[in-house]
């Protein structure tokens, strides 16, 4: 009697696990593949908008920054005539909007950001941010692209790299590809690019055979390469008691579309030495060479604003929008700069990082706007509007930080006809009540934003920053559930 009982009871519990685990199963999968509703395409939007008697800040001609009294009118995803005010006549079906007192202006792109939810995507878009560059690709990136191109999707347009390539080294983390020799570096490059990705990301630790095998194998398949200049091995007494294994200058003339992170520069490329001569040197190499640098300059800052505000500043107004699984990552860092005094390294590193974004610029180097948002401690979209701010700080004229933000990034990354308010560009726009030229800091604050002929009020705005808001479990698991996914497929 006991086994028969034991046999049933062991039936029951087996049933029991196996309904558990069906629907735990079914719950992944609605919180992997569930679209919020704000980030659905609304099917019944007009076939064009005209935008009347608006300010333009076409970012075309720096000769004549803004243009008063225009009329831009847009049909489906595509700019089609722009006109003095009341030229343009709306055809039947438009939406027309009272620009008067507004500027348009192209819409924002974030040259470096790391997106780990699509939750993220609205904070993006309600802080006018119509493009990014995500700089460490997981599958998932692959299939929002799709979406997002079929017009499945609400979202900034989106580029990715690939899984960042790196050697063994102290900078190696767990969510890269390692490779250490020439013909893993080449077996990796030829995998993602079998999966569909077309860019790639180099990192601080590559050794000189694997990063020579990476250049070669990109330029035979047509990708791009981005990331840190390679250091090769970090032995004991580099860089200040001597140098690295491989030279800064090694990375230039390599093809790089990108050098990532004006602390990377000074590091490698000064061997941390803040003198404001040879960073003036090396700013006339780097101009002369060709390469675009992203600085990332709020990357460094928030240290320095974490460790001065012994932490408050992880808690201001927009930190909710931060993904929950970085934050539950990093609790550790954040704990760390909390009790840090940035006035031994990080304040005037961040000084100088200032002051070396500007003799870039002075130089003539091509600079990209880039916040490694998606990092903690670093507001998805708002960033943006803190990164165009250092920009100026670092001796950028507002004219200038907005070109970087909008035609830069779209020329030099790749974002096909956008960047810039021309007719048959895609209507990829911003809508202000103030002047950026003024006070660059306002991009933050957009009264509509306009992604691919999709026009966006104050009131989808406010409802996507909601959305974003305490993103909670739901994205913390889907997050999770990638990161997984990534390091199985790798």
């Amino acid at each position: 009697m006991k086994t028969k009982n034991g046999k049933q009871w062991l039936k029951r519990a087996g049933i029991s696990i196996g309904i558990v685990f069906i629907l735990f199963t079914t719950w992944l999968w609605f919180i992997v593949n569930h679209q919020l509703s704000t980030l659905k395409p609304d099917e019944s939007k007009p076939i064009g908008v005209l935008f009347s008697n608006v300010r333009v800040i076409s970012m075309v001609d720096e000769s004549s920054p803004s243009q008063s009294a225009q009329d831009v009118l847009i049909i489906g995803d595509r700019i089609t005539d722009i006109g003095a005010a009341g030229e343009i006549k709306a055809p039947k079906g438009i939406l027309v909007i009272d620009g008067e007192g507004y500027t348009l202006m192209p819409g924002l792109i974030d040259a470096h950001i790391h997106l780990n939810d699509e939750l993220e995507l609205a904070a993006y878009l309600a802080h006018g941010v119509t493009g990014v560059r995500n700089m460490s690709g997981y599958p998932f990136h692959l299939r929002l692209i799709e979406r997002i191109v079929k017009g499945q999707f609400l979202a900034p347009d989106f580029i990715t790299t690939g899984p960042i390539l790196n050697s063994q080294g102290p900078n190696e983390l767990i969510l890269q590809t390692t490779v250490n020799t020439a013909d893993e570096a080449r077996l990796a490059v030829r995998n993602q690019h079998h999966a569909g990705y077309r860019h790639l990301k180099v990192y601080s630790n590559l050794t000189p055979e694997a990063f020579d095998a990476i250049i070669d194998e990109a330029v035979y398949l047509g990708m791009t390469v981005s990331g840190h200049s390679p250091e090769g091995e970090r032995t004991a007494g580099i860089p200040r008691e001597k140098p690295f294994e491989i030279p800064w200058k090694a990375s230039l003339g390599k093809g790089l579309t990108t050098l990532e992170h004006i602390e990377t520069i000074v590091w490698h490329g000064l061997r941390d030495d803040l003198t404001p001569e040879k960073m003036a040197v090396l700013a006339k190499t780097l101009a002369q060479s060709g390469e675009a640098v992203t600085p990332t300059l709020i990357a460094h800052k928030r240290l320095v604003l974490i460790a001065q505000s012994k932490g408050a500043y992880l808690t201001r107004p927009g930190s909710d929008m931060i993904n929950p699984l970085v934050t539950w990552f990093s609790k550790g860092a954040l704990e760390y700069w909390s009790q840090m005094d940035p006035s031994v390294y990080e304040a005037p590193h961040a000084e100088f990082f200032l002051n070396a974004t500007g003799l870039l610029h002075q130089a003539g180097v091509p600079l990209l706007t880039g916040t490694d948002s998606g990092s903690f401690g670093i507001i998805p979209g708002e960033s943006v509007a803190r990164e165009l701010e250092l920009l100026v700080d670092a001796g950028l004229s507002p004219f200038d930080a907005l070109t970087s933000v909008t035609r830069h990034n779209a020329e030099i990354l790749g974002f096909e006809k956008t960047g810039m308010i021309l007719p048959g560009y895609r209507a990829n726009l911003v809508l202000l009540a103030k002047d950026p030229l003024t006070d660059v800091g306002v991009v933050e604050h957009p009264v509509g934003v306009m992604i691919r002929g999709h026009w966006l009020e104050q009131q989808e705005l406010d409802a996507l920053k909601d959305s974003a808001r305490s993103p909670g479990v739901s994205s913390f698991f889907r997050s999770l559930i990638r990161v997984i996914e990534m390091k199985l497929s790798s």
